[in-house]
């Protein structure tokens, strides 16, 4: 009953979070991934947690694919989008291989429920990461970006946000799409360094990253795959966290 209520308590959290801002919020959004995506192209969201991210895509005009493992904020894409015919809500975690993965869930905190154990533990005891708990833990479905691809074709642009996860979600991957972000954290910096370099084995030069929830490029200019690297080992812990871009047409990643 107790992690009831605090699933409830996170999700309703979760939302208000992630929808607030009114129509300021959903312009800059809205202007941000129209660099990745085009009224009738599709978008994979992968890690939707409450849907912003579907939201704007299809403001956009995309089609979307949107991968979430978590029951209680599936419920809420659910009541948002299913009756969207342009959304494809997919219950399921994204990984290397298909299968199933063990799925660990922050009630109170759902955004950053993780398949990942190497990321429970750089959490625990971080700067930035007290009084995170995740105490419940669930066995889900696991799925991969080339299953998506050969299910409902290959994606204009494709998000990834999957809490320490993303270096498995990219193995899956064998052939480029024309753009993809994954979210990395200063707590975790291996696994982008691994994100990077799968990146660049599937033929990506262009990069560039925002941090946090800017939607800013931090460089004016793309930056080859070891000169983000650098820029994120250099990154000061409190930065925490921010998302890569990668693309194959660089000016899609020029500030």
């Amino acid at each position: 009953m107790l992690n009831t209520i605090r699933e409830t308590i996170g999700l309703v959290r979760s939302v208000v979070i992630y929808h607030r801002g009114g129509t300021a919020r959903r312009r800059t959004l809205d202007a941000w991934y129209r660099r990745f995506l085009g009224p009738g192209e599709l978008g994979f969201d992968i890690g939707a947690h409450v849907g912003d991210r579907i939201a704007s895509f299809r403001r956009i005009g995309a089609r979307v694919v949107a991968l979430e493992p978590q029951p209680g904020p599936m419920r809420v894409l659910r009541l948002m989008f299913g009756r969207d015919a342009g959304v494809s809500l997919v219950q399921a975690a994204i990984a290397a291989t298909p299968g199933s993965v063990t799925l660990y869930i922050n009630p109170a905190n759902p955004t950053v429920s993780t398949a990942s154990t190497d990321f429970l533990k750089a959490a625990d005891g971080a700067a930035g990461w007290q009084g995170q708990r995740w105490s419940a833990n669930v066995t889900v479905p696991a799925t991969t970006l080339d299953v998506l691809v050969a299910e409902h074709g290959a994606p204009a642009f494709a998000k990834i946000d999957v809490e320490g996860f993303e270096a498995e979600a990219l193995a899956g991957l064998s052939a480029p799409v024309r753009a993809v972000s994954f979210e990395f954290t200063t707590i975790q910096r291996d696994v982008a360094q691994a994100a990077l370099d799968r990146l660049a084995a599937l033929g990506y030069r262009a990069f560039n990253a925002s941090l946090g929830e800017s939607l800013a490029f931090a460089h004016a200019a793309p930056l080859d795959r070891d000169a983000i690297a650098a820029w994120i080992t250099a990154l000061p812990l409190e930065a925490n966290s921010g998302d890569v871009y990668a693309s194959l047409e660089p000016a899609r990643v020029t500030a």
